[in-house]
């Protein structure tokens, strides 16, 4: 009978073991958001794409050319919007609100720099 207790409690503390990794996966959900951007070319979407997938959390990071939106799908415990705002501003691309890092735009591709109105 010691033999067969000691057997329930393994079972139980494996159980439980096993419970607390499920829901602990469970909790870590991605986010996304989507930042309208001044990106204008496939070189811009290239530039972007790449920089966001560097940064740590970010899983994927996808610009429509076509509206200029970027909707980047990323993990909320290791960063977030803001600072994937920024991110895109200090590449030198305008980012929502935040307006672009002016010393980087000037380093962009002729291409990557909207004309002047």
């Amino acid at each position: 009978m010691n033999n067969n207790l000691k057997s329930f409690f393994c079972a139980v503390v494996l159980i439980m073991v096993l419970s607390a990794g499920v829901n602990a996966t469970g909790r870590q959900k991605s986010e996304t958001v989507t930042i309208q951007t001044s990106a204008i070319c496939e070189s811009c979407k290239a530039r972007l794409e790449k920089k966001l997938k560097a940064v740590d959390g970010v899983e994927e990071a996808n610009l429509n050319l076509n509206n200029k939106k970027i909707k980047i799908k990323y993990d909320p415990s290791k960063t977030n919007a803001d600072a994937l705002r920024e991110v895109i501003s200090n590449v030198g691309y305008d980012a929502d609100a935040l307006k672009k890092n002016v010393e980087a735009y000037d380093k962009l591709p002729q291409c990557c720099q909207k004309p002047m109105k």
